[in-house]
């Protein structure tokens, strides 16, 4: 019987208590009592987490001020210090009590549970167990199994969690191996903006630093939960609404950390008996799918109210002296705003015409305004769309290029938009590929490599067959997880290299691998001499962070050390990559970093130390547009249909988005209970309108199953939800990431960027029959 995912007594209670407080003070406590820490050794440690002088969050990218808090670290970003650094060991003794077929009805957080990897395993089929291996064994083997694979047979994958280091010396190995399938973290969150922001404005990352929050008297939010996915940057957030500016957000489930907030970091505040910061001034239900005709209602009003000025003689909402001088395509884009109708913009987005001019009154008005956005804009078939609305909406108003204002798209995964910047891309043009071939004396190949989706087709049709991950559990945070999984069973190599055991190592196939390595809060030394590594954030700033505590394990490579001993067992005499002595000096890849990318990372070694990092070259922040034709293009879309192909107008079909809990951090779940939307000792839960409920013959708490609404003959279904009335748009419902992937298809995705449609996924809800 599979262990379930619910206890005995699941429940959902209102949350009322503002994000952040005592809440959470004591979910840390009791984490690291689960762990086993001493709370001298956490408190220690994560004095030094996110510090000039210390290692850098494992969890979230958000930026790290120049001058920290001594409380530099959130709720999730602790929990993700404590998962590191527990003195739970999953080692030899371990795998030799447990068969890999009993593992695989071990939930996810039971897995990871057992705590840190020791020593480099294999699979031995005959037993159906993880053996021991020495590194130079396992090393030895992989490189002969990669020669005996064609190159375009094998992916490379990266987790958001490598250092720049380790992902320059990755892309290279796979290069020289002959492969530019190098999908990663990205592909599955922020593609449709390292898509859609080039082709806007010049510069695949955003514009925004937290020079620019300090000063801001406006910010938009849209799809994205900040309490949970990135909550420090909720101090800033209540910085600019003590200062009055405000904070207008679009969201389809009201998220507490958008709603209130009390700051950890402020003793007085802590003390007070006040509900905290009241964080959104407007707060909009947008309808899932609904954020392009939102956006445009804003963008028709703010056409009304530049058209009264000019009648009144008034100043002028638009900034027309910026649009002439800077952008392109601006007609077109007027043509289509102001062709829309008001009442179709209201059915789609959800939100009535009286507030979307509400919202345009108030932006006409700011002069500073920033526009951060995540996941609820990226993962749809329309993404790249959503995400060029919005730069539309900036530009109009000349909110681009200036202090204070900008776009800011808030990445997962703490290094994620780093690894793109130094070579982790599966397309040719976005490499200094002649340089590669000029340094280090090697061909790279010339075709366009597998992304994430094409990779998992890749799985599903055989023609993947090998997959060498550094980092990650690539296969439950996929869509399609049953096909995947018995795909992966097929493929001849599966390399994991990772720090905790979780569902991805336990499908053997025919030669399987487990190689553990440090973890970034841990001492690295090489030769010994200690050494730091680098990371970048999601303000593109670039951070020193190195690692303090005593490594988990003697055996423990560095995740730079296993990459040069792959490249040197597959690839040896193939190129002049000197990989001995990256090893020895992490300065030396930086070096080569800095060669190969001159702009980012002038001076990169002098520069590593500096407090708050040193900020990548980005153009759009000084107004110079790199796009190819040198202007900021107003970009505009289709239509407001989000699911163009998928027909979502069945009585009995939802609009189902898969979210996070605050007790988990991607693939991660440190628990089962979702403190800030109430949900106790569960995760197979299915929110949904209560007017729903009662319209499909249902109860709230009654169980259900859910089977995916696609219409390409295959069948995909998730068993034994509970249903649970809660505030969000009718017609949609939410649920947990990963356990709901089963029910996204793999060709559900951003059209251009094939981001998985996540959020947007067309589901039937089926009433269990009483046993």
């Amino acid at each position: 019987m599979k262990r379930s995912e619910v206890t005995d007594k699941p429940a959902i209670d209102p949350y009322d208590d503002p994000t952040g407080g005592w809440g959470s003070v004591k979910s840390l406590v009791e984490k690291s009592a689960q762990e086993g820490l001493l709370a001298s050794t956490v408190w220690t440690t994560l004095g030094h987490q996110n510090k000039a002088d210390g290692y850098q969050c494992a969890s979230c990218s958000w930026a790290k001020p120049a001058a920290p808090s001594p409380f530099e670290y959130c709720e999730n970003g602790a929990k993700a210090t404590m998962w590191e650094i527990t003195p739970k060991r999953c080692d030899r003794a371990f795998f030799a009590k447990h068969r890999v077929s009993e593992l695989l009805e071990w939930t996810d957080h039971e897995l990871e549970k057992q705590g840190r990897l020791t020593t480099p395993m294999t699979y031995d089929a005959s037993l159906d167990q993880y053996v021991p291996i020495t590194w130079d064994d396992a090393f030895r083997d992989i490189g002969a199994k990669l020669n005996a694979l064609d190159p375009k047979s094998v992916v490379f994958y990266v987790s958001g969690r490598a250092a720049l280091e380790a992902s320059h010396m990755w892309q290279l190995f796979a290069r020289i191996y002959g492969s530019n399938n190098l999908p990663d973290s990205s592909n599955m969150c922020h593609e449709s903006t390292s898509v859609g922001l080039p082709e806007s404005i010049g510069s695949p990352v955003g514009t925004v630093t937290l020079d620019d929050l300090d000063v801001c008297d406006m910010m938009f939010f849209f799809g994205h939960n900040t309490g949970t996915n990135a909550p420090r940057l909720l101090n800033a957030v209540q910085a600019a609404r003590k200062r009055g500016a405000p904070v207008i957000t679009f969201n389809p489930l009201r998220e507490r950390g958008l709603m209130r907030f009390k700051s950890p970091q402020n003793p007085i505040e802590m003390l007070s008996p006040s509900e905290g910061t009241k964080m959104s001034s407007d707060y909009y239900q947008v309808r899932v799918g609904g954020d392009i005709a939102a956006m445009t209602g804003i963008a028709k009003a703010l056409f009304a109210l530049d058209d009264a000025a000019r009648v009144n003689g008034g100043a002028r909402v638009l900034d027309t002296a910026f649009i002439a001088e800077h952008c392109h395509g601006f007609e077109s884009f007027e043509a289509f705003v102001r062709d829309a109708e008001w009442e179709e913009i209201a059915r789609c987005s959800g939100v009535p015409r009286d507030e979307l001019e509400h919202v345009a009154r108030v932006y006409s008005k700011a002069e500073r305004v920033i526009a951060n956005y995540g996941m609820g804009l990226t993962q749809h078939r329309h993404g790249i769309e959503n995400v060029q609305m919005l730069c539309n909406l900036l530009l109009m108003r000349g909110m681009m290029g200036k202090a204070g204002a900008g776009i800011s798209p808030i990445r997962g995964h703490s290094n994620v938009q780093g690894q793109r910047t130094v070579g982790i891309t599966e397309k040719l043009d976005l490499i200094p590929h002649a340089k590669f071939e000029e340094f280090y004396g090697f061909t790279v190949p010339k075709e366009k490599g597998l992304d994430t989706v094409e990779a998992c087709e890749g799985i599903l049709d055989g023609s993947v067959k090998g997959f060498v991950c550094l980092g990650g559990n690539f296969s439950r945070a996929v869509p399609e997880t049953e096909r995947i999984e018995a795909g992966w069973r097929k493929m001849q190599l599966s390399v994991q290299i990772s720090t905790k055991l979780n569902r991805n190592h336990l499908l053997a196939c025919e030669n399987t691998y487990i190689l553990p390595c440090l973890g970034r809060l841990e001492r690295d030394m090489q030769n010994g001499v200690a050494q730091t590594v680098s990371v970048e954030d999601s303000t593109a700033c670039i951070h020193a962070s190195i690692g303090r505590s005593e490594p988990a394990s003697p055996e423990l490579l560095s995740e730079a050390k296993i990459v040069a001993e792959l490249a040197k067992a597959a690839v040896a005499g193939r190129s002049t990559v000197p990989w001995d002595e990256w090893v020895a000096d992490y300065g030396q890849v930086r070096a080569a970093i800095e060669r190969a990318y001159p702009a980012d990372f002038k001076d990169f070694n002098r520069r590593l130390g500096t407090p708050g990092g040193f900020h990548r070259d980005i153009g759009a922040c000084r107004r110079e547009w790199r796009t190819k034709n040198g202007k900021a293009n107003f970009l505009t879309p289709e239509s407001f249909d989000v699911d163009p192909d998928i027909d979502t107008t069945a009585r009995d079909v939802l609009k189902l988005i898969t979210v996070r809990s605050n007790d988990q951090f991607n693939t991660t779940v440190y628990g089962y209970d979702d403190r800030l939307r109430g949900v106790k000792g569960t995760r197979m839960v299915i929110l949904m309108n209560a007017n729903d409920i009662r319209r499909l013959g249902l109860t709230d708490t009654d169980h259900v199953d859910l089977e995916t609404h696609a219409g390409d003959g295959v069948t995909r279904r998730v068993e034994n939800y509970r249903v649970h009335a809660w505030p969000l748009p009718e017609g949609n419902c939410a649920g947990y990431f990963p356990e709901l992937n089963a029910l996204i298809p793999l060709w559900h995705h951003s059209r251009r960027a094939h981001v998985p449609a996540a959020k947007s996924v067309p589901v039937r809800i089926l009433k269990r029959r009483a046993a």
